[in-house]
């Protein structure tokens, strides 16, 4: 067993790493350990198409249990790893179980932030959406007529106030910042969606600043605000980001900042041991920064597998994203980290509009509603780096007459 990897976390990054391992080396032990009663599984459709019955379970899982059985990779459901040994380089189960392994990847993910008790946060009724169960736990709550309140106005929140409003339930986004979407996107972008949200019934509001969530016998009924109005809701789902699951990376003494810190190779501060997905963080355009995405988690965690089996990879992607919000796709290309002006172009058909970044002449991102040629000829611009021949500058991105395809 000297040779054993161990994955600590049973999420999009764990079964990536898990994949492309076997792949490399197909006879190395693997072993996942997840808190979760279910196999590895997708967590974006969870805000969307499992939400509205679209999705089973069965389509969610990224793998089957045949396939863990067939790889011979190891699951161990319904449990956690409560400390890691470094200098005997061993785990300690919370069932008791004690696993020697040769190399571990940490793949903790992110837990989301929740409003306080005395804010309200602990009534029944008040949700988060993270998790199989969290879904489960909402899912009868969708029903037409009823009032939702969405606390925070991010892609989570925004995805499943779409799910929520094609349901018939009653909905209001109530975002602390000036605008929707600020901490991730432009004022273009903000302002695409707002508009888009508000046209299908939905009542956006920003600069609100929520005092507490009240409840009738232990369950959420109105929420309060400092102007001192008041609002009637049935139940609130609260989505105001996450934070990243470090707190056995810290006992083991693992260089912790934003996340558990990584080099290019996925290593932390333990040569023996790796991080992957939206517990790490790693140097990108000289600040060190986590990335929440399914590619990301993809991505690094495959980087990590090529580094343990010898191979010299270093993780240097270009991110992207994506979120589905009614019949709108937004697919960004890139990171906006520093931009200083933007510039929108619009698409060839009604709805379609891509909101370019740039610091400087620099271009570094772009988001692109409905309009897939934006994303791939951004994506592609990305991918091609510094060369100054494939650069694109705002004017040439402000111009729909402009061929994007020349640059290429």
């Amino acid at each position: 067993m000297s040779a054993t990897i161990i994955v600590v976390g049973a999420g999009q990054a764990a079964a990536a790493f898990a994949a492309k391992l076997r792949e490399l080396q197909p006879e190395r032990p693997i072993t996942l350990v997840g808190d979760e009663p279910e196999l590895p599984y997708q967590r974006p459709p969870l805000s969307k198409k499992y939400m509205t019955g679209e999705m089973s379970l069965d389509r969610l899982l990224l793998r089957p249990a045949e396939w863990y059985d067939e790889h011979h990779i190891e699951c161990r459901t319904s449990v956690t790893v409560d400390s890691i040994d470094r200098e005997d380089k061993m785990v300690v189960l919370s069932d008791e179980t004690v696993l020697k392994y040769d190399k571990l990847i940490i793949a903790t993910g992110a837990t989301p932030r929740r409003l306080a008790p005395a804010a309200g946060g602990e009534l029944a009724g008040v949700y988060a959406l993270r998790t199989l169960a969290d879904a489960d736990a909402m899912a009868h709550e969708f029903k037409p007529g009823r009032k939702l309140l969405v606390v925070g106005g991010g892609y989570i929140g925004l995805e499943a106030a779409a799910v929520a409003a094609t349901l018939g339930v009653e909905v209001t986004v109530v975002e602390m910042a000036p605008r929707i979407l600020q901490r991730v996107a432009a004022a273009e972008t903000s302002d695409y969606f707002r508009a888009l949200h508000r046209s299908r019934g939905v009542t956006v509001t920003e600069s609100a600043s929520l005092i507490r969530l009240a409840g009738d016998n232990g369950r959420v009924a109105r929420a309060e605000f400092a102007d001192g109005s008041a609002l009637d809701i049935d139940f609130a789902l609260v989505g105001i980001g996450v934070t990243p699951n470090v707190a056995l990376a810290e006992e083991a003494d693992l260089a912790v900042g934003n996340g558990i810190e990584v080099g290019l190779d996925c290593r932390t501060s333990d040569p023996d041991i790796f991080a992957a997905g939206d517990c790490a963080s790693f140097k990108f355009r000289g600040q060190r920064i986590r990335l929440e995405s399914v590619q990301n988690a993809i991505e690094q965690a495959e980087a990590a597998a090529h580094v343990i089996a010898g191979q010299k990879v270093e993780y240097k992607s270009v991110p992207w994203f994506w979120s589905d919000q009614y019949d709108v796709k937004l697919q960004i290309a890139g990171f906006n980290l520093g931009y200083d002006s933007t510039v929108v172009r619009p698409g060839i058909r009604e709805g379609q509009q891509s909101v370019w970044y740039f610091a400087g002449k620099e271009f570094l991102a772009v988001d692109a509603m409905n309009d897939p040629r934006a994303y791939m000829m951004g994506k592609r611009l990305l991918e091609a780096g510094h060369d100054p021949a494939k650069s694109i500058t705002p004017e040439q991105a402000a111009d729909p007459d402009f061929d994007l395809k020349s640059l290429l």
